[in-house]
Formats: C-alpha cells, structure tokens, sequence
C-alpha cells in the first residue's frame, strides 16, 4: 500500500479590525461609598452593627463610668440580636410546620426543630445572664470575680461579657471539674 502524503497549502488569515464607535463608553455605575465616622461602632459585611472593643485610657481606673457604659452597650447589643434570633426561630417553626406523609421526612423535621428549640433554649438562658450582668453593673459589681474579688479583666469581658470568675478561678474550677468527671 502506498500512502499519500497530503500537504496543506498556508493561507492568509485576515487580520481583524477593531471597530471604534464614535459614542463614549459608558462607565459601570457603583454605589456610592459610605463614609462612616471613626468611632466605637464597625459596620461590618452583614450591615449589623457590632461595638469595637474598649480602649483603656492611660491611668484610667479600672471599671469606670465609661467602661460601664461601654459593657451595658455590648450586653444590649448581644441581647437584641439573640432576641431577633429567637424570633426567627418562631417563625421558621409556625412556617415550615408542615405534616409529612413520610415518616422519614417527619422524623427529620422534628429532629431538626428540636435542634433548634435547644439552641433556643441555651439562648434564653444567655439572655438572663446578660440581664444579671447589666443589673451588676448598675450595682458596681461588674467585673469582678466572684470567687478571688480580683478584676477579671478587660480582655477577658470582651470575649465574655457574662464572666463572672477572672481566667485564674475559671481554671481552676475547669481542672476540678475535669478531675471529678473523669
């Protein structure tokens, strides 16, 4: 058998030309950036508000007018956005209480409302002691540990607003925990 060697013939491709309209290319429109104060409120992604952490002024006493103010404030925050969860919660329960036919699916469902009923449950919880905490600092007990009587620190509020025992005692008390648990 004989092959055949088939040469292509190179042909000119036609350069393209770039078409220039005569009107002006509209630019994309973006919304307009806002401008937000510096102050001890972020705005962040979700358009909640959320209180920057406290700033101890040089020699500031420890627990003073504005460090109360600024802890009420958190606590308030924390409540309310709880609150709009809870409130959620209620109306996803009256909506999407729907009956199955299947018991697979119906089982699921509760599974899935009791789920969340705990979770609300835990967040109820949390709300009475946030109110316990605002009623502290109203009395001037806030911040302090209730074991020791030492401060429990600013840090350790911020990422607790509800402590009620300074990192020392909270320790402490996890590790004799720990060693009767286990």
């Amino acid at each position: 058998m004989a092959t055949k060697k088939v040469t292509k013939i190179p042909t000119k491709k036609k350069p393209v030309k770039k078409v220039q309209s005569k009107e002006p290319v509209a630019k994309k429109k973006t919304a307009p950036k806002k401008i937000v104060k510096k102050s001890n409120v972020a705005t962040i992604a979700n358009n909640k508000s959320k209180i920057a952490p406290y700033k101890s002024k040089k020699n500031e006493k420890y627990m003073s007018a504005a460090m109360r103010k600024h802890f009420i404030a958190v606590l308030l925050l924390w409540k309310e956005h709880l609150k709009e969860e809870m409130q959620k919660t209620f109306d996803h329960l009256r909506t999407k209480g729907e009956t199955y036919a299947d018991p697979i699916d119906r089982a699921s469902q509760e599974e899935e409302f009791a789920f969340e009923l705990r979770t609300r449950d835990r967040e109820r919880k949390l709300i009475n002691k946030i109110g316990i905490s605002i009623e502290q600092i109203k009395n001037d007990e806030y911040g302090w540990c209730e074991s020791c009587g030492d401060e429990i620190g600013v840090k350790r509020l911020e990422a607790r607003p509800t402590a009620t025992h300074c990192i020392d005692c909270k320790t402490l008390d996890e590790i004799k925990e720990k060693q009767l648990s286990g």
